[in-house]
């Protein structure tokens, strides 16, 4: 076999492996590594060495194609039972665990949980929490985060604490994204594109392709950002180079 139908080959398997990939996880569809248990994690990683197989070995792919998707299909049985059985779920994904109560460590689920004061001061932190006292309970739920609730004297006042009315706010709908009119959400809102055009030209854009982004909130404002905005000062997060 030459060179280049070596390189061919591999690059076709390579193909196969990325395609088989994306079609397991369109099927499985979970998006967020958050919001995976410690089954879910494992069994991906495995899926990931079989496709590395088939992009790499010299043997016949066909096997080890149809031992990704059986091992795929496993996996989505596995899920369908945890949804339909409390217990199956339980046995594989495992169950919240109290780690701080009344603001008091609980050594022995943490003990049990393999889980260290470190990471428990680490995950408070994240919440915005620096004073164990200040929790009444946090629970360790299956796929690893931490939850957290305050003691009462210690959650941030509200507008309904304090008796001050407020306005509903729901979620935006994007009707310009990328220069491309959203024509479901203008229906939604029964717009029309006459409508939106005419409040673009109001802010002196003649079409939405010069739009990087609009939004109706649900108070009926339009937000707008153009592409190509001039920006005299565009402020840096990162460190600079020439320090």
């Amino acid at each position: 076999m030459t060179d280049a139908l070596l390189y061919l080959q591999m690059a076709l398997r390579a193909v196969i492996a990325f395609l088989a990939i994306l079609l397991i996880a369109r099927i499985l569809e979970k998006e967020h590594v958050g919001e995976l248990s410690l089954y879910e994690y494992l069994t991906g990683i495995a899926i990931g060495v079989i496709a590395g197989r088939i992009a790499t070995t010299m043997q016949n792919p066909l096997p080890l194609l149809l031992a990704l998707f059986v091992f795929a299909a496993l996996t989505y049985l596995v899920r369908y039972f945890t949804l339909k059985s409390r217990a199956v779920r339980k046995l594989l994904a495992g169950e919240p665990a109290v780690v701080i109560q009344n603001g008091k460590i609980m050594e022995r689920t943490m003990r049990r949980m393999h889980y260290s004061t470190d990471d428990l001061l680490m995950q408070l932190r994240t919440k915005g929490v620096f004073n164990i006292s200040d929790v009444e309970f946090a629970v360790v739920e299956p796929n690893g985060r931490l939850s957290v609730l305050l003691k009462s004297q210690k959650m941030p006042v509200t507008r309904e604490d304090m008796q001050i009315p407020s306005q509903y706010r729901g979620i935006s709908s994007e009707l310009i994204v990328d220069g491309e009119v959203i024509y479901q959400n203008l229906r939604q809102n029964n717009l029309d594109e006459a409508w939106l055009i005419s409040e673009l030209a109001k802010q002196g854009i003649k079409s939405p392709r010069e739009v990087m982004l609009a939004g109706l909130d649900t108070q009926g404002n339009l937000y707008v950002d153009k592409r190509q905005d001039d920006q005299r000062h565009v402020v840096q997060v990162r460190d600079d180079p020439g320090e």
